[in-house]
């Protein structure tokens, strides 16, 4: 694992602990500390995405000339999954349990899967294209912690 990917599979890992918060937080009604860790982990979910379609997946696809394929349905789901943040939003905004619960629900197996198809097809496939670019690591780097 190179360290372009090593960064973003450490950033699932932040994502899915704030995502877990959260939605503990909904369950107990605790609606300020929901809002709190729900908007930091959607927060650090958009900046990933914003990451990997702004820089990572253009400096991948220039790389190997694969413009469709996998990128492609990563951001494919990039789009539901924004959809589905919007629907917490809004259960949020109506302190709504049960539709943010069932959003989230949807958004976790989302993500699980997501995150298996890049952590075991795409991450591996843009470490031997794009592993040994440092400035390209320092961008995904600064893209996570903005």
């Amino acid at each position: 694992m190179s360290g372009i990917t090593s960064a973003l599979h450490q950033h699932h890992k932040l994502c899915d602990d704030d995502f877990a918060d959260a939605e503990d937080a909904a369950r107990k009604g605790d609606w300020a500390s929901c809002a709190a860790t729900y908007g930091k982990f959607r927060t650090e979910l958009l900046a990933h995405f914003s990451v990997e379609e702004e820089v990572l997946f253009p400096a991948f696809e220039s790389r190997t000339g694969m413009a469709g394929g996998p990128t492609q349905v990563m951001r494919g789901e990039h789009v539901q999954m924004r959809d589905l943040l919007n629907q917490m939003d809004a259960s949020l905004a109506q302190k709504n349990a049960d539709a943010f619960g069932g959003a989230a629900e949807t958004l976790l197996i989302m993500m699980q899967q997501h995150n298996m198809k890049e952590e075991n097809i795409l991450y591996p496939m843009i470490d031997q294209a794009l592993g040994g670019d440092g400035e390209l690591q320092s961008r995904v780097a600064a893209g996570l912690a903005a």
